[in-house]
């Protein structure tokens, strides 16, 4: 297929059809993976996709072995009515990376816009990208990272897990560091129906609000924080072993309906921090 290629900013490709309306199924994965290793974050917009969550999950199997949830391999991101958690909220989530809670941890996270909120309702899909946030930030500040520790525990419909992890850690198949963190609940974006407990060691209290806030400022930074505005039929491969990713809030009622599948890596990837699952 006659494919358009495009940068995004501050990092990601976007993927185009040139001419006429292909499936998105005719594009070669392996193409597609140089991209993500290149940009750590794909969008394919303008193809045709899928029409059921089966046709979906087939085509991520494509990309490599899938991670089953208690749910199967699809989920289906749509708020609820009195939700339990804040996953099916129409809140903001903060900055985190899939798979902490769970035995395995995986590399791809496969989005597909079902629906698409309208203009103005917000919903954006926000990533940051650990390995450019790093190179930004002084030496001092990134040793004062490294000294910490977060523990993490969550317990919800899927799991009741416990997990530990450094703030800066390696990444799991390259030769570069990346940042792991769950960022607290922000009062100022509002509030989190079943939030986790965190707990952060190797750092003063009277440093902990300086630490936050460092990392804040690193981490949505416009040299490394992407929001990205969902338009139906978007399909984005996001690295989740190097960048982080959450939520903006929407429109409570929108029509935001965005499907998600874990890839594992080949091999895949133990979680080393995990202490606690089930």
């Amino acid at each position: 297929m006659d494919c358009k290629v495009s940068q995004l900013k501050p990092f990601g490709a976007l993927v185009e059809p040139k001419n006429q309306k292909g499936k998105v199924q005719e594009l070669e994965i392996e193409n597609l993976k140089e991209l993500f290793r290149a940009h750590q974050l794909v969008l394919l917009r303008g193809f045709e996709t899928f029409d059921s969550s089966e046709e979906f999950s087939n085509y991520c199997e494509s990309w490599g072995e899938v991670s089953l949830w208690p749910f199967g391999k699809v989920l289906e991101l749509i708020q609820q009515d009195n939700p339990e958690d804040h996953i099916f909220d129409h809140s903001y989530m903060p900055l985190h990376w899939d798979g902490m809670y769970r035995p395995q941890i995986p590399e791809y996270q496969i989005f597909h816009c079902v629906k698409a909120p309208h203009p103005g309702q917000g919903g954006a899909t926000t990533f940051s990208n650990t390995i450019l946030a790093l190179n930004s930030a002084p030496a001092e500040t990134k040793k004062a990272w490294s000294k910490v520790t977060g523990s993490y525990q969550r317990k919800m419909e899927f799991y009741d897990s416990k997990t530990l992890s450094p703030i800066i850690t390696k990444h799991p198949h390259r030769d570069v560091s990346v940042i792991r963190y769950n960022e607290p609940p922000c009062k100022r974006r509002g509030d989190l129906v079943n939030p986790p407990t965190l707990e952060f060691t190797g750092i003063d209290q009277q440093e902990v609000d300086s630490f936050h806030r460092s990392l804040e400022n690193a981490l949505y930074s416009p040299e490394s924080f992407y929001a990205h505005q969902w338009q139906t039929g978007d399909i984005v491969i996001a690295d989740n072993f190097s960048l982080l990713h959450g939520r903006e809030k929407f429109v409570s009622k929108s029509p935001r309906h965005i499907q998600r599948v874990h890839v594992l890596s080949n091999p895949p990837f133990d979680n080393p921090g995990l202490e606690s699952y089930q």
